[in-house]
């Protein structure tokens, strides 16, 4: 599924299941929590904090995309069109970075 049909299938679900969209302030806050879950997994799955035997049957993918489905939800609540916002942004990173990372020692070790 490409970004466009993820934004209309996010649209459609929201005309069929939600009442309606949640309004910007909270699907921002919502985003918020849901960014939380992921680094909740991520510090203790692959950080140095240890995992709580309740967070052992977290599912990242879940979690992830929990992220994605109200990141949708406020670019079709403001009018961004996503597929556009992220080619032009990918243009302007691999501009911008072509070399910055090759030439970084932090990484280059």
């Amino acid at each position: 599924m490409n970004l466009k049909n993820a934004q209309q299938a996010v649209d459609q679900w929201i005309k069929n299941h939600g009442v309606r969209y949640f309004d910007e302030l909270t699907n921002m806050a919502q985003l918020t929590e849901e960014v939380g879950e992921v680094a909740r997994i991520i510090a203790r799955r692959y950080g140095e904090q240890s995992e709580k035997e309740s967070d052992k049957e977290k599912d990242l993918g879940e979690e992830l995309a929990d992220v994605l489905f109200v990141v949708l939800c406020l670019a079709n609540q403001t009018g961004v069109d996503l597929s556009k916002a992220f080619a032009k942004k990918l243009e302007l990173k691999t501009k911008r970075d072509h070399d910055r990372h090759h030439n970084n020692p932090k990484i280059n070790k």
